[in-house]
Order: C-alpha cells, then sequence, then structure tokens
C-alpha cells in the first residue's frame, strides 16, 4: 500500500515538473551549486589550518542543497489548498511559538544571540521559519478578509497584529535584529499589497519605516547595550571601521580588503587571502566578500543578476494571478529574498550594519536554505498552476 502511494507520488512530481518555470528554478539550481563550491573554497583553508577536515563544510552543503532540492519539489507539487487549511496553519504556529520561547532559553548562543537549536548534524533557527509562516499566514489570512468580502476593521482582519507582534517579541529579545528586520518587511509587504484602505496602508508603511530606520538601532543601543554588548557594537562599528580595526570592526574592514583584493576580474578560485583567519565566518555573513576577492565584480554581478531574475519573475507572476492568495504569496517571497540579499551586501560593503543576515542560496547554513527553497517552491507551484490553467483554456478553445 504505502509503495503504490509512493509510485503515484513521485508519478504526480514527474507530470508537474513538465511544467517547472526555468526562470525560477534554473537560477536557483546554479546559485545553489555556486554556494557548494563557495563554500568548500572559503572554509577548506581555514579548516587545514585548525587541524580539522576540509571537506567537513562541503559535505554539509552538499546535504543542505540536496535536502533544499527535495523541500522545493514538495513545495512545487503540494496543493496550495492544504497550505491554507486552519488547522495546518495553527500546528504551525503552535510548533514556531515552542521552538521560539525554547530557543530563547535554552538555545545555544553565538555571537549573544540566542537563535540555535543543535538536533545533532542540523540546527534549527526559528526565526527563519518563522518567514516561511508569515508568507503562508498573512497570505491566507488577507486572501480570506478579500475573498469573503468581510471588513478591514473586523477581528478577522486585525487578528494577524497580535500574532506578529508576539512573533517579533521573541526574535528581537534573542537578540535577532536582522531576523527580526527581515520578518517584519515581509509583514508589512503583504499588508500593503493586500488592499486594504489607504489610510490603513499609510498608518503601517510609516510605522514600518519608523521601526526599521530609528526603533531597531534605538533598541539595539538601548535593550540589548545593557544584555548583549557584541550586537549593539555592531551598529556602533559600521560607522567607522578603522576605529575598530582590531575589535569589531575588523570584519568591516577585511572586507574592504577582499573586495580590494578582488577587483574586477578577481584573483582566481581558492586564491583568496582574507578568507585565511582574516575575515570571521567566511563561508557565512561574508561569503560574498571571498566571492568578490576570488571571482572579481564580474562573479558577484552574475550572482546578483541571477537572483534579481528570481525576484523580478516571482514579483511578475504576482502581479499576473488572479488569485489574491497567490498575488501575496509572491509579493511575500520577494520581499523575503530581496531584503535578506540587500541586507547581506550593504554590511559586506558597510552600508548597513552588520545583522548576521545570510546571503540567499550562496551562504553555508541548513535552515535558511530549506526555508527559501520551501518559500521560492510555492512560487514555483504558482506558476506552474498558472501554466495548466493556461494550457486548459487553449484546449478549450480549440474544441469550441
Amino acid at each position: 500500500m504505502r509503495k503504490r502511494r509512493l509510485k503515484s507520488l513521485f508519478k504526480k512530481i514527474r507530470r508537474k515538473m513538465h511544467y517547472w518555470d526555468w526562470m525560477i528554478a534554473g537560477p536557483y539550481i546554479i546559485l545553489s551549486c555556486l554556494g557548494i563550491v563557495m563554500v568548500y573554497s572559503a572554509s577548506a583553508g581555514i579548516q587545514m589550518q585548525n587541524g580539522q577536515r576540509p571537506l567537513s563544510y562541503l559535505i554539509r552543503q552538499l546535504i543542505y542543497v540536496l535536502m533544499g532540492l527535495v523541500v522545493f519539489i514538495l513545495f512545487s507539487s503540494v496543493r496550495l489548498d492544504k497550505l491554507r487549511n486552519p488547522g495546518f496553519l495553527r500546528w504551525f504556529f503552535r510548533i514556531l511559538l515552542v521552538l521560539l520561547i525554547v530557543v530563547r532559553v535554552h538555545g545555544a548562543a553565538i555571537n549573544g544571540a540566542h537563535g540555535w537549536l543543535h538536533l545533532g548534524f542540523f540546527n534549527i533557527q526559528p526565526a527563519e521559519v518563522c518567514k516561511l509562516f508569515l508568507i503562508l499566514y498573512l497570505a491566507n489570512q488577507f486572501a480570506h478578509v478579500s475573498e469573503r468580502g468581510l471588513s478591514y476593521k473586523s477581528a478577522q482582519a486585525w487578528k494577524p497584529t497580535i500574532l506578529l507582534g508576539v512573533l517579533l517579541l521573541l526574535i528581537i529579545i534573542q537578540p535577532d535584529i536582522g531576523g527580526f528586520t527581515i520578518n517584519a518587511t515581509i509583514a508589512i509587504v503583504i499588508v500593503l499589497a493586500s488592499g486594504i484602505p489607504l489610510s490603513i496602508s499609510l498608518s503601517v508603511l510609516g510605522l514600518g519605516v519608523f521601526m526599521l530606520a530609528f526603533g531597531v538601532p534605538t533598541m539595539a543601543h538601548v535593550f540589548v547595550g545593557h544584555i548583549h554588548n557584541y550586537q549593539a557594537a555592531r551598529f556602533v562599528a559600521f560607522i567607522d571601521p578603522f576605529q575598530h580595526a582590531r575589535g569589531i570592526g575588523s570584519q568591516l574592514v577585511n572586507s574592504y580588503y577582499a573586495i580590494s583584493n578582488g577587483g574586477f576580474h578577481g584573483a582566481g578560485l581558492g586564491n583568496s587571502i582574507q578568507k585565511m583567519g582574516y575575515l570571521p565566518e567566511p563561508n557565512t555573513d561574508f561569503i560574498m566578500s571571498i566571492i568578490a576577492e576570488e571571482l572579481g565584480l564580474i562573479g558577484v554581478t552574475i550572482i546578483l543578476v541571477l537572483l534579481a531574475t528570481i525576484i523580478l519573475h516571482t514579483v511578475r507572476l504576482g502581479v499576473k494571478t488572479h488569485s489574491m492568495y497567490e498575488a501575496l504569496v509572491c509579493y511575500g517571497v520577494g520581499a523575503f529574498i530581496s531584503v535578506e540579499t540587500l541586507f547581506n551586501i550593504g554590511g559586506v560593503l558597510g552600508l548597513l550594519p552588520i545583522t548576521g543576515v545570510t546571503f540567499p542560496f550562496i551562504s553555508y547554513g541548513g535552515s535558511s536554505m530549506l526555508v527559501l527553497c520551501a518559500s521560492i517552491g510555492l512560487v514555483e507551484n504558482i506558476s506552474i498552476r498558472r501554466k495548466r490553467e493556461q494550457i486548459r483554456k487553449n484546449l478549450d478553445q480549440v474544441y469550441e
């Protein structure tokens, strides 16, 4: 019985793969493969210096990419109404809430933030999972209000506010400034795209801009500064990193050196100097500095073009679809990838404070990879549905 179900599932997945949108799947696969290569290049040298296996990060990243591909295929094949099921969303919220509480109380502290739960081989970061939940939940909630013709002043429309506040509070007290900002941005984009009245939209937008521009830095200095000095110091160091070149500013200073060494053509794959102990975390937060040093401006540009292809195609799909739910999912995923990219690049270039945000599909990490793959799997799912509907319409017109 199980074999029959598995065979039926694989047949269904194979059929859907014929309709894959390669403007999404193609860049995603290329970026993931490039990420495997660059994680190995960025980590092998320092691993050997420390007497550890040079292939350890390569093997783990390869496993994460393969797991991500499975997640991508599953989310591109699942029926969207199952993801909109209230029971599923309730359980998703409960599990996420427990994870966020547990990670704050018992999570491993890295750079002053309690953001990771160690589960043997795999470390889970609940703030990453929250991004996927907010896309699914808020898209369903506002689409439900629109589809039922309910008032936006009703309890149904404002119910997400309390839930969102609880989740964001649990993320900021870890403290995870980057995770808080990205999750808040996803929520703001979905709310503004949901068609709520202009007065409410402007209020939400104003609050969002205030929080991003003033609230987060203030909380970091006032609240976080007393408890987690490392996080607060990051906001101070980025203003003049060379003043703190031997301390908290060393990451940004060495990032500048890496970018300068790379120039236009790059020093060549594997030839980075800064990854050899000068630049901390070269395979995660600062992997784009290593790419800039080894592959140069050309390599960085190719990566950004591939990411821009996914983002623009996702937004375009959201504009073209006639389903409010599908449109909001697309806008949420587009915002997720865009802000994560901007925060990582901004941190590497010193245009934004370093917040520990990874670069999509390239940086080492399991939680980030799986959540990103699930998110673009949703977009692929929507694209497949649009294609199949268009084919049915064309066939109906032929037979009429």
